[in-house]
């Protein structure tokens, strides 16, 4: 069963994507060509969540040791007018080295949300609209993708770095 619903969501989720990096570069899925890319959707300016998913990204592949090397972990953001390649770069720094920070225009952004079925949107009344200070509400998943750009496997963010390094190592194994 998990098998059938593998391959159908691989269909469904994901997808060609157009976004820029932390240095202003034009980065596509096909960089990633070859290896395992483990995505999560969030904002520099969430005061929880994406924090501590970072964390225990980062934490879950300290402890995979040498196998990590073959995961390449992006942070694609869900606020793409507060976050510039500069602005992630800064966040994604405090967390780990390794995490590729990805941003891109609000169509770029929408296009690759679109794909991964995440849901983001502005947080606030309509008279918040001119305030730059406001929160996003988004969805909060990790997705291990392989290295066609294929779902491999959906993680919960709130589960343990033992639990998520266990996983990647079974699921890189596996394929």
């Amino acid at each position: 069963m998990r098998g059938i619903f593998l391959n159908r969501a691989s269909h469904a989720l994901g997808g060609p994507y157009t976004l820029i990096d932390t240095h202003g570069h034009t980065v596509t899925e096909s960089h990633f060509q070859g290896r395992y890319t483990l995505i999560y959707f969030g904002y520099t300016h969430c005061i929880d969540v994406c924090p501590l998913t970072l964390e225990t990204v980062t934490q879950a592949l300290d402890l995979m040791g040498k196998e990590a090397h073959r995961i390449v972990p992006l942070f694609i953001t869900v606020d793409p007018s507060r976050d510039t390649p500069g602005v992630v770069a800064d966040y994604v720094s405090h967390f780990s080295p390794d995490i590729v920070g990805l941003t891109g225009t609000e169509s770029q952004i929408q296009t690759v949300i679109k794909s991964f079925h995440v849901m983001a949107r502005r947080r606030g009344t309509s008279a918040d609209r001119i305030s730059s200070d406001y929160l996003m509400d988004h969805s909060s998943v990790l997705y291990l993708m392989d290295g066609d750009n294929r779902l491999m496997s959906v993680l919960p963010v709130d589960t343990s770095p033992q639990e998520i390094a266990t996983r990647l190592r079974r699921l890189v194994a596996a394929s």
